[in-house]
């Protein structure tokens, strides 16, 4: 009898502890790690976007608050101060060289230019194209914007020169800051050109200041213009919440290509997904006015976040060539391939 009075508390004690754990496991469960993502507010950015609203993030266990920037080395400096989790921008000199103190790694592909596609545009002022910078060969002596040296925008600019022949020397690049900058010097005439993602450049030539001369896609195919990222340390120490990030990132470029890009998810999809966009593109626009930019702006976004090494290994040996990062970098300090598929 002794042993029975002990025994009754003793497994209503244990089941209490069964059930207490199963509370804990469940709570643990269901917790969302809390990330922060840095983004920009363009069509490009799109699948970050969607990612959010349509709960995918959330799915993957991720509470997601996005930290909005005016140009991509702002946001690398953001990544390796831990300020910000994961990033999605263009290769500049900037993240390169942080990469190469062990800041960053570059972890799967976001947006590129594909044949077919309208994507960057080459822009010229209105001043500039009556007096005759019709064509992007008609470029030398002319000012170029860009937010910094270092920038996708200075990369750009390097590779049109090239391909036309004009040393780079002969076109007098302006370091602005910022895209609004860029856009207000643009339109007042104070510089003749620029380069930018469709979304924004055919807004633009849609206002009459502004024309469109060429496409950086004949003069650099295949281009990776911006590429998924994140610090050293959360690559190598947090692979289950970046494989997560990842994915659910990778889902919501998935729904705007098949959307946006590929036209296969149907009218009603189209413009679901475009509103959905318009709460963090052109949103001080009304979306009647907002929207024919953003479906104009669709380029496509690299399935699965799959990598264009080819693309970055160009990119890096071009910022090496032009003094802007060291000379010995190798890809392998600034990519971390174990994530995604690279080709």
């Amino acid at each position: 009898m002794l042993i029975e009075r002990h025994a009754a508390p003793t497994r209503r004690f244990a089941a209490a502890l069964v059930a207490a754990s199963a509370v804990l496991a469940g709570s643990a469960a269901f917790a969302a790690d809390k990330i922060n993502v840095g983004a920009l507010r363009f069509t490009s950015h799109s699948g970050s976007f969607i990612a959010f609203e349509k709960g995918y993030f959330k799915e993957a266990g991720l509470d997601v608050e996005f930290k909005y920037f005016q140009a991509a080395a702002p946001m690398a400096v953001a990544i390796a101060s831990g300020d910000i989790d994961y990033g999605v921008t263009a290769i500049t000199g900037g993240l390169i060289n942080l990469a190469d103190k062990g800041a960053i790694k570059i972890i799967g592909g976001a947006l590129h230019e594909e044949k077919g596609i309208d994507g960057s545009a080459i822009l010229v002022s209105e001043a500039a194209w009556k007096a005759g910078v019709t064509t992007p060969a008609k470029l030398a002596g002319r000012s170029f914007g860009m937010t910094q040296t270092g920038s996708s925008f200075h990369y750009m600019a390097s590779r049109i020169a090239e391909k036309e022949g004009i040393p780079l020397e002969q076109i007098k690049l302006k370091p602005l800051q910022k895209v609004g900058a860029i856009i207000a010097a643009l339109k007042s005439g104070q510089i003749d050109a620029w380069a930018i993602v469709p979304h924004i450049a055919k807004a633009l030539a849609r206002g009459g200041k502004i024309r469109i001369i060429g496409w950086v896609a004949d003069y650099a195919p295949d281009y990776q213009v911006t590429t998924v990222f994140t610090s050293a340390k959360t690559a190598a120490e947090q692979r289950d919440r970046t494989k997560r990030f990842l994915a659910a990132f990778s889902r919501g470029a998935a729904d705007f290509n098949a959307a946006l890009v590929d036209k296969t998810a149907g009218e009603a999809a189209a413009e679901a997904t475009v509103k959905l966009i318009h709460k963090y593109v052109y949103t001080s626009r009304p979306y009647a006015k907002a929207a024919p930019s953003i479906r104009n702006g669709a380029m496509r976004l690299n399935q699965g976040a799959k990598l264009n090494l080819s693309s970055v290994k160009a990119q890096l040996d071009w910022f090496k060539a032009s003094g802007l990062v060291k000379s010995d970098i190798g890809i392998d300090k600034l990519v971390d391939g174990s994530y995604v598929e690279t080709y």
